[in-house]
């Protein structure tokens, strides 16, 4: 249902808009002046706004200039009963959808009404769009873990229930969320996606919730959050077992009421939006470690989702080789690339530790780096790495008898010691090279008990 607010002194043209656009099946508010109308955007995400130009303590010329400069996505429709082609060029100028003299011709208003909300969907899928261009359009794979995984995304998709989507880097977590967003009723709707694992600790809660102008150092102009930004649409949290503590504190709140603050503001703003979260952490053992909330786990986890590693569905390596060699072939090529019987052998021995994501990443290389129209056995293995085909046992040495967290861990903690001998314990080198911010690496640093040596 589309939020449309009413701005006019005159309590006749405020009730006469608000019933007419209520038959409409708008929801409507309404303001006396200025002042109040933004006071309302503020706390609630309105999509459209009527505005008349004479108004008390604050012109109508200047709400419409705060509004475009705060909520630049919304549009406004002008009425004034003292009209002049100047006052209407300005105002279109300004930003204006449309500029209406009073009295006004209730038929027109509607039909501006609904022209100015269908170029304001236009706009929001536009950029739902932008957002999506280059996502993987479906799911590939036919083995019983991928069908499972379908359908329990048909099953859910359809309603608002909030999703737990598990699984290892790679898997496409991702890409499963995008699949029930598509399939659910808000597929016109936004699909907003924040990594809650590559933001700062210091900057989570501005990303999540949006900031108002002078909240802190820095903040130069009011900013929505994904919260908001994702109103009418899905939410979906990656990596959300690595959120701070007081972070999980808040995005409980807003995930149990749709009600949140921005940082720096006294007002609350309410949103329609569905939450799926992912992790690749056992975020049970998480949980039982009490480094992620519980209550929020069973707000997050109404439905989890696990997503198979590739070397759970090795039926699905051909179908998944196939499909990208399709997506990699040059352009002028007859046909795409393929690979011999006895480079699939080899490709179904690897053990694919970075899963689909890997495997993508390997044909789009072999399709730029190799002549050879069908890629033989020796070319997969160069390109795999030789020492990395293979099971070999001696990888697992020092980890057989531990469980997949201490082994994680184990594995982390050896990893992150000697990335920063190579860099001379230069914490900002050594993040640069893992790939994170150096304020995670100082939290894995005191997580982990490493000693760093000056």
């Amino acid at each position: 249902m589309a939020k449309v607010l009413v701005i006019d002194d005159e309590p006749g043209i405020r009730t006469v808009l608000t019933d007419i656009l209520q038959d409409e099946k708008y929801a409507v508010f309404a303001a006396g002046d200025g002042f109040e109308g933004l006071a309302t955007l503020k706390q609630e995400a309105v999509d459209l706004v009527i505005l008349d130009v004479w108004l008390p303590n604050l012109g109508g010329i200047d709400v419409l200039k705060e509004i475009k400069q705060e909520y630049p996505e919304i549009e406004v429709i002008v009425i004034s009963g003292h009209a002049n082609i100047d006052l209407a060029v300005r105002a279109v100028k300004l930003g204006a959808f449309d500029f209406l003299e009073k009295p006004l011709s209730l038929e027109k208003v509607t039909t501006i009404v609904r022209n100015a909300l269908a170029l304001e969907a236009l706009k929001r899928e536009n950029r739902t769009l932008k957002t999506t261009l280059f996502a993987e359009d479906e799911l590939v794979g036919e083995s019983l873990p991928m069908r499972e995984v379908k359908a329990l995304i048909g099953q859910s998709a359809a309603s608002d229930a909030k999703i737990v989507i598990l699984g290892e880097n790679g898997t496409g977590k991702e890409l499963v969320a995008r699949e029930i967003h598509r399939q659910s009723g808000r597929s016109r709707g936004p699909f907003v996606e924040v990594n809650c694992a590559a933001i700062p600790d210091t900057l989570i809660e501005s990303e999540l919730f949006g900031h108002e102008k002078g909240a802190f150092t820095g903040a130069v102009a009011r900013r929505k959050g994904k919260f908001e930004l994702a109103s009418g649409g899905t939410l979906f949290m990656d990596e959300v077992a690595d959120l701070s503590p007081s972070a999980q504190a808040k995005v409980l709140r807003a995930v149990q009421e749709l009600k949140f603050e921005r940082i720096g503001g006294e007002t609350s703003i309410s949103v329609d939006i569905r939450v799926i979260s992912a992790t690749n952490k056992d975020i049970r053992a998480e949980v039982d470690a009490r480094r992620f909330r519980e209550d929020l786990y069973f707000r997050l986890a109404v439905i989890p989702i696990y997503v198979p590693a590739l070397r759970e569905r090795e039926g699905d390596l051909p179908l998944l080789v196939d499909y990208f060699m399709g997506k990699f072939k040059e352009k002028d090529a007859p046909a795409p690339k393929t690979i011999s019987s006895e480079g699939m052998k080899a490709l179904q021995d690897y053990a694919w530790p970075g899963n689909v994501r890997e495997l993508k990443n390997f044909i789009e290389r072999i399709n730029i780096m190799v002549d050879e129209q069908e890629i033989s056995q020796e070319t997969v293995r160069f390109y795999l790495g030789e020492q990395r085909i293979g099971r070999d046992p001696a990888e697992l040495r020092g980890f057989s008898d531990l469980k997949l967290q201490e082994a994680r861990e184990t594995f982390e903690r050896k990893f992150i010691v000697q990335k920063l001998e190579d860099n001379g314990y230069n914490i900002t080198q050594t993040a640069q090279e893992l790939g994170i911010y150096p304020s995670n690496l100082h939290a894995k640093i005191k997580k982990l008990g490493i000693t760093v040596k000056r």
